[in-house]
C-alpha cells in the first residue's frame, strides 16, 4: 500500500465537531478528480472530500490539517476563477469617477477662445449640468506624471469649466495607458470636430499652434493625420492668420467666417497698410460692429472711390451684396430665399428704422 493510500486510510475516519458542539464526519458525497482513485485504493467506496472550514474549530492531527488547508486552497481557487470571469466583462474599459474640478487642469492644446465660456450656448450647458446635478458626459483626463491624484484635460474643458464654476464634482474617464502629445491633440480634435461646436477661428488657432509646435511637419501632414481636408485646414489657418489688430476689430474672433478672412486677405494683398489703418480705427471704437460691418469697414476704398462688391452675412452665411459706387450711392442686393415675401415687409421696417 502506497504512503498517500496510507495516510487516507488513517484519516478516513476523522471526525470534527459541527458549528452546534457535534462531531460531524467528514466524509462527503464528491471528491476532486484524482483523489477518487485514492479512496478506491483505501477500500471506501464513497470517494473523499476535504473538509471544509469550520469556525473556531481546526483538526487535531497534522494529516488532518493538511486536508483542511488544501480544502480551502481550492475553495479560493475557485473563488478566484469566478473573479477573473467577472473581470473579463470590463476587459478593456477605463475607471470613471467623479473628481474634484480643482484636482484638474486644461490642456496645454486647449482649443477653447476664453469667450466661448462667456456667452449665451455655454450658460445654457451650464444651466444643463447645475439642473442635473453633474455632466452626464464625462470628459477623458490622463494623470499627470508625478502629481498624486492630479490630471490633465484631454478633452471636455467646457464640462469641466462648467463644473468648476458650479461647485459640482465631474464626471471624469481616466486614461490610464500613457497618451503622448500628438495622441492626445488627435483625440481631443476628433471630439470637438465631431460635437461641431468650434470656430474657424478656435479651430485654426489650435492648427496653427501644433504646426508651431512641430506636432506636424506641415498643413498636409496634419489633414492627413486628422482625417480632414487640405482644403478645410487651409481655411481655418487663414481666419486664425488675421493681424492681431484686424481680431481685435471684431466683438469676438469666434465670430469671423471663413468668408470674412479670404475677403481680408485679398484687401490685404492688394493694400496692407491702408487696411491696417482701417483696422486701427475700428479697434478703438468704444462700440463694436456686427462682423458684417467690421468687414464693409475694412475693405472701404481709401480715396472714396467705389469699392467692390461685399457680402452680406447673417450668423455666418451669406444672404446679399452690396457695393457703393462713385457718386457714394448704396446698392444692396438680397437673395430671394433671405427676403421671402412675407417678410419683405417687417425687412422693409427695419431699414426704414435703422435709417432713421
Amino acid at each position: 500500500m502506497s504512503t498517500k493510500s496510507k495516510l487516507l486510510s488513517k484519516t478516513s475516519d476523522l471526525q470534527l465537531p459541527s458549528d452546534d458542539g457535534a462531531v460531524a464526519s467528514v466524509l462527503p458525497v464528491a471528491a476532486p478528480n484524482g483523489d477518487a482513485a485514492l479512496a478506491a485504493e483505501a477500500g471506501h467506496s464513497t470517494p473523499a472530500q476535504f473538509p471544509a472550514v469550520v469556525p473556531g474549530a481546526s483538526p487535531r492531527t497534522g494529516p488532518g490539517q493538511m486536508l483542511q488547508f488544501r480544502g480551502q486552497m481550492m475553495a479560493a481557487e475557485g473563488e478566484l476563477a469566478k473573479l477573473r470571469e467577472q473581470l473579463k466583462e470590463h476587459e478593456g474599459s477605463l475607471p470613471t469617477r467623479k473628481l474634484d474640478p480643482k484636482l484638474i487642469t486644461p490642456s496645454q492644446w486647449a482649443n477653447r477662445h476664453p469667450d466661448a465660456f462667456r456667452n449665451a450656448e455655454f450658460e445654457g450647458l451650464k444651466q444643463d449640468i447645475a439642473t442635473a446635478g453633474g455632466n452626464d458626459q464625462s470628459i477623458l483626463v490622463r494623470p499627470i506624471a508625478g502629481e498624486y491624484e492630479r490630471y490633465e484635460i484631454v478633452f471636455g474643458h467646457r464640462r469641466h469649466r462648467a463644473c468648476l464654476e458650479l461647485g459640482l464634482a465631474v464626471l471624469a474617464t481616466i486614461e490610464t495607458a500613457p497618451i503622448s502629445d500628438l495622441e492626445l491633440f488627435s483625440v481631443m480634435d476628433r471630439e470637438n470636430r465631431n460635437r461641431a461646436d468650434l470656430s474657424p477661428y478656435e479651430q485654426g488657432h489650435i492648427y496653427r499652434r501644433a504646426l508651431d509646435a512641430g506636432l506636424y511637419t506641415s498643413n498636409r501632414r496634419l489633414a492627413e493625420a486628422l482625417g480632414v481636408s487640405h482644403t478645410w485646414v487651409a481655411k481655418v489657418l487663414q481666419v486664425a492668420d488675421l493681424p492681431a489688430p484686424i481680431v481685435e476689430c471684431f466683438r469676438t474672433p469666434l465670430a469671423i467666417q471663413h468668408r470674412h478672412a479670404k475677403d481680408i486677405g485679398a484687401a490685404l494683398e492688394h493694400d496692407r497698410k491702408a487696411v491696417l489703418r482701417r483696422a486701427e480705427k475700428l479697434r478703438q471704437a468704444p462700440t463694436k460692429m456686427a462682423p458684417g460691418a467690421v468687414l464693409a469697414a475694412l475693405l472701404k476704398a481709401s480715396d472714396g472711390g467705389p469699392s467692390g462688391r461685399q457680402s452680406i452675412d447673417v450668423d455666418g452665411r451669406a444672404v446679399g451684396t452690396w457695393q457703393r459706387d462713385k457718386t457714394g450711392r448704396l446698392t444692396i442686393q438680397l437673395m430671394p430665399e433671405a427676403v421671402p415675401e412675407d417678410r419683405l415687409e417687417g425687412v422693409l421696417s427695419k431699414l426704414a428704422e435703422a435709417l432713421r
